[in-house]
Order: C-alpha cells, then structure tokens, then sequence
C-alpha cells in the first residue's frame, strides 16, 4: 500500500471522510518554530490533503450536505502511521499561487484565513494533477468565496485538465457504446427483414410448386 493509500485509510476513513487528493510537500522557506515544540520527534514527511466529508440527508432538500477540507498529514521519522496536524476548512482557503503561469515548476503558495504556507511538490506533475483536483472541489462545494488562482497554468484551471479529459473519456465511451448498439440494432433490423423476405420467397416457392404439380397430377 502506498503512502497516500494508507492516508486515506489511516486518517480519513474511520472518521467518515474522503480524501480526494494528496500531495508530498516541503517547505521552500524554512519556519521558524520553538524551541523543543517538534517534542524531538527528528525528520518527517509531510502531505497537503484535501478531503471531503458528507452529513446526514437534508429533510428539506433531501440531499447530503458536503463540508470539504485541507489537511496537513505527517509521517515521522521511524514510524509507519501517519499524524493528523492542521486542517482548515475549504473555506478559509484565500488564494491559490501556482507562481509561474508559464512553465511546469513544483513550488507553489497557499493563502489561508489565518496561514501561509510557502511548498515545493516533489515534481511538477504532481503539483498540476492536485490543484487540478483542488479547483474542481472549490468549484463543487463552494458556493460562495472561492479562493483566487493566480499564477497558474491554463490547463490547470480547465481545457486540458485530467478531469475534464477524464470526462471526454467516459462521455466518449458513452458514445461509442451507443452508437455500437444502434449499429447492431440497425443490423438486427437488416436481418430481421431478409429473414421475412425469405420466408416470403419460401412461401411463394412453395405455392408455385404445389400449383406446379397440381398441374402435372391432372
């Protein structure tokens, strides 16, 4: 199982959430923290997720309500779960920074209510593929506020997103499958009539032969 497999698992699943995307991070600029406030638990790894979690059905609307939300999940040295640290609801995220529009780079800035956050994504790829991910969510849940992306690739904010080719992909098959049974439908059909025009030719074969020997038995 993959890190972000046992994430999900591990810090979101038993509390009813759905974790939608995840992303290995590091800091770009060092933070300056206390003295002794990391408990001396030495190196760790941390991950930017974003996660969902729905609640139970609206008699009004009768539909789940959905509450999104950002969490960073650490991992620390010598140890194989994961820890739970700061989440922010997707509410208070204020602005989204790709910081150069014009090529792949993995850094890139989070705005908060109350935080900000400076990372650098293990590859740019990976980096596009989540704020793809994440502006899809804030489009979804957001009805209201949404955060700012500046800074970003287009085909991170739609075009050629993952999620949109995604949907090409199934609206595609979708296509082609109906088309396939129309085709097959439109074959059945073909064959259906050919099978009556024989059984027409049968039939009149049949009388002209009976009159036939009709004739010759006279």
């Amino acid at each position: 199982m993959n890190a972000k497999s046992a994430i999900s698992k591990e810090i979101f699943a038993p509390h009813d959430e759905r974790m939608l995307g995840a992303i290995q991070v590091k800091r770009r600029t060092k933070k300056k923290i206390p003295f002794l406030a990391t408990g001396g638990q030495g190196e760790y790894l941390t991950y930017i997720c974003l996660s969902v979690i729905c609640f139970s059905i609206c008699s009004v609307t009768n539909k789940k309500p959905a509450q999104a939300s950002i969490t960073k999940v650490k991992q620390f040295e010598g140890s194989t779960s994961f820890v739970r640290r700061t989440q922010w609801m997707l509410e208070q995220l204020r602005q989204v920074n790709g910081i150069d529009p014009n090529r792949d780079s993995p850094e890139f800035d989070l705005l908060f209510e109350n935080a900000f956050d400076q990372w650098v994504a293990n590859t740019a790829s990976e980096k596009c593929t989540f704020f793809q991910v994440l502006h899809h969510t804030c489009q979804r849940y957001l009805t209201d506020k949404k955060p700012e992306f500046i800074n970003c690739q287009s085909k991170i904010m739609g075009g050629n997103s993952i999620l949109h080719s995604a949907a090409d992909s199934v609206t595609s098959a979708v296509q082609k499958a109906s088309q396939a049974l129309n085709e097959r439908g439109e074959r059945l059909g073909r064959a259906e009539e050919k099978t009556e025009e024989l059984k027409n030719s049968a039939q009149q074969f049949a009388e002209t032969a009976h009159k036939v020997r009709f004739q010759w038995d006279k």
